[in-house]
C-alpha cells in the first residue's frame, strides 16, 4: 500500500469506527450545546451582557469539547493492538498521525463548525461577527487538535490520563482562545481584525507541520 493510500485508510477506518460508536459524535457536540446554554441561565438574560460574552462563551465551551474528546484519539487503537501496527509500518509514523489528526478534527471539530452560529445567534451575537466566527472556527479548532495529539500521545499508555492531556495542552490553547475570541469580539464591533486572523492562520501552519513530529516521538516512548 502506498503512503497515500495509507494516509486515506486510516482517515476511512476512524471515521467508520467513529460513526459506529456514535457517542464519539454526540458527545462533544451536546456538551457544547449544554454548556452554552446553560450560562443565560447562571450570569442571567441580560441581551447586551450576553451578547458581549458570546465571544467567549463560545470559544471556550468549544475548547472545552474538543478537550473532551482527546483521549479518544489513540486509546482504541493502543487498547488494540492497532497502534504497535502503526509503529511497525514501513510508512512514516507522522503522516499516519497527521491522518489520525484529521480524523479526529471530523468527528469533533466539524460539527460544531455547524451548531456555532445556532448557538450565536441564541446569545445574540450581532450578524456581521457570525462569518469571523465560522472563520476563527475553521482556522483554530484543527490547532486544538493537533496540539491535543501531543499530549494524548504522551499519556497514552495511562490508564487515566484525562486529568494529565488537560494539565498538558490547556497552556498551549490559551493563545488560540485569545486570539480566536477577540476576533470575534471585534467584529461585532464593526473593526477590522485582519491582525487576529493572520496570527490564526500562522498558528494553524505552524501546528499542522510541527505537531506531528513531537506526537509520533511521543507515541514511540509511550508503547514502548
Amino acid at each position: 500500500m502506498s503512503l497515500v493510500s495509507a494516509f486515506f485508510a486510516i482517515i476511512r477506518r476512524d471515521l467508520i469506527l467513529a460513526f459506529r460508536r456514535r457517542a464519539e459524535i454526540a458527545n462533544p457536540i451536546f456538551f457544547f450545546i449544554i454548556v452554552v446554554t446553560l450560562f443565560p441561565l447562571g450570569v442571567g438574560a441580560n441581551p447586551k451582557l450576553l451578547q458581549a460574552m458570546a465571544p467567549g462563551i463560545i470559544w471556550v465551551s468549544a475548547l472545552l469539547a474538543v478537550m473532551l474528546s482527546l483521549d479518544s484519539l489513540f486509546r482504541s487503537d493502543f487498547d488494540d493492538g492497532s497502534l504497535e501496527q502503526m509503529l511497525l509500518s514501513s510508512h512514516p509514523l507522522t503522516v499516519l498521525v497527521f491522518a489520525k489528526i484529521i480524523a479526529h478534527w471530523m468527528v469533533t471539530g466539524l460539527p460544531l463548525l455547524v451548531v456555532a452560529p445556532l448557538l450565536a445567534i441564541f446569545l445574540g451575537l450581532p450578524e456581521q461577527a457570525l462569518g469571523t466566527l465560522l472563520l476563527t472556527l475553521v482556522l483554530a479548532t484543527p490547532v486544538l487538535s493537533l496540539i491535543g495529539s501531543i499530549g494524548v500521545s504522551l499519556t497514552v499508555g495511562l490508564r487515566r490520563g484525562g486529568m494529565i492531556i488537560s494539565l498538558l495542552v490547556l497552556p498551549l490553547y490559551i493563545p488560540v482562545l485569545i486570539f480566536a475570541s477577540n476576533a470575534v469580539e471585534m467584529a461585532g464591533n464593526g473593526l477590522a481584525v485582519d491582525a487576529q486572523i493572520n496570527i490564526l492562520i500562522a498558528i494553524f501552519f505552524m501546528s499542522a507541520v510541527l505537531a506531528p513530529l513531537p506526537a509520533a516521538a511521543a507515541l514511540k516512548m509511550s508503547v514502548n
